[in-house]
């Protein structure tokens, strides 16, 4: 029973640790600061100067967000799991971990991920990733749409410019490159169309509407489902906001009117 007891003050003072808003603002002051270490790392004039106190300052970030799990583990037991923010820093923190010799060293680099961890600490980043997640299934159909745009224009250019520019639409993978990049609009007029059309001077006829589809309509769409989500993750966040604070006032409300009826009954 002691144990028992001991156990639930442990999770009660970890979840109030782990909840604290100086405690959040500390973990996201050592993922700044551990950011830029990693940054330094790469410049070898700092490395000669200060190297092992970059490599130190490392090692004292890898500690603390290691602590930061265990507290949470302790505080959320196995909830933790169940939040995928606490699965995506476990993942991240893990990687630390793994030795970074031989085939492994690689590895090294994507340290630098731990920068990620800001999204899970700051709540309106984590409202616009959560947003771009809900927003996947709804762009299937424009991404079928791009795709179907693609393919036929691709299959166009290879039989039209083919034979006169293979460099650019000798195959149809070349083809769906070359398109690419005019849908991006790098050097799509100077460097693609204008040389296209010194051979083919009805070339523009193919090429305009291809962009005003696939830069200015098919990319507006996927914009358009984005900030759409956006605004729906926003709104519902608001939305709880709003329920937490009505259960707090009827929680406030409830224990009011019991009290009430206490001092009621001690006057009579």
């Amino acid at each position: 029973m002691t144990e028992e007891i001991k156990i639930g003050y442990l999770q009660k003072w970890a979840l109030k640790l782990v909840e604290a808003n100086i405690f959040r603002t500390f973990i996201l002051v050592v993922i700044v600061i551990n950011t830029i270490m990693l940054g330094l790392e790469t410049w070898p004039a700092a490395m000669a100067i200060a190297g092992d106190l970059i490599v130190g300052i490392d090692t004292l970030a890898i500690i603390i967000f290691t602590i930061e799990l265990i507290l949470k583990f302790i505080a959320y037991r196995f909830r933790f799991f169940r939040d995928g923010w606490n699965i995506f820093d476990l993942i991240i923190v893990a990687a630390a971990y793994v030795p970074s010799s031989a085939g492994l060293s690689v590895l090294r680099a994507f340290r630098i991920l731990r920068a990620l961890r800001l999204i899970s600490i700051v709540p309106s980043m984590r409202r616009v990733v959560q947003g771009l997640l809900s927003a996947i299934p709804s762009m299937g159909a424009v991404v079928i749409l791009l795709l179907l745009t693609f393919y036929i224009a691709a299959v166009m250019a290879t039989k039209i410019f083919g034979a006169t520019f293979p460099q650019w639409f000798g195959t149809l993978g070349e083809s769906l490159y070359t398109l690419f990049q005019v849908m991006t609009l790098e050097s799509w007029s100077m460097g693609i169309v204008r040389p296209v059309m010194e051979v083919h001077p009805y070339a523009w006829l193919f090429f305009v509407p291809f962009v005003l589809v696939s830069a200015f309509v098919v990319l507006n769409l996927f914009i358009a489902i984005i900030v759409n989500s956006m605004q729906e993750e926003q709104g519902e966040a608001s939305h709880q906001e709003r329920d937490i604070i009505l259960h707090e006032i009827r929680t406030i409300k409830s224990e009011m009117e019991q009290l009430k009826t206490i001092l009621i009954d001690r006057e009579n």
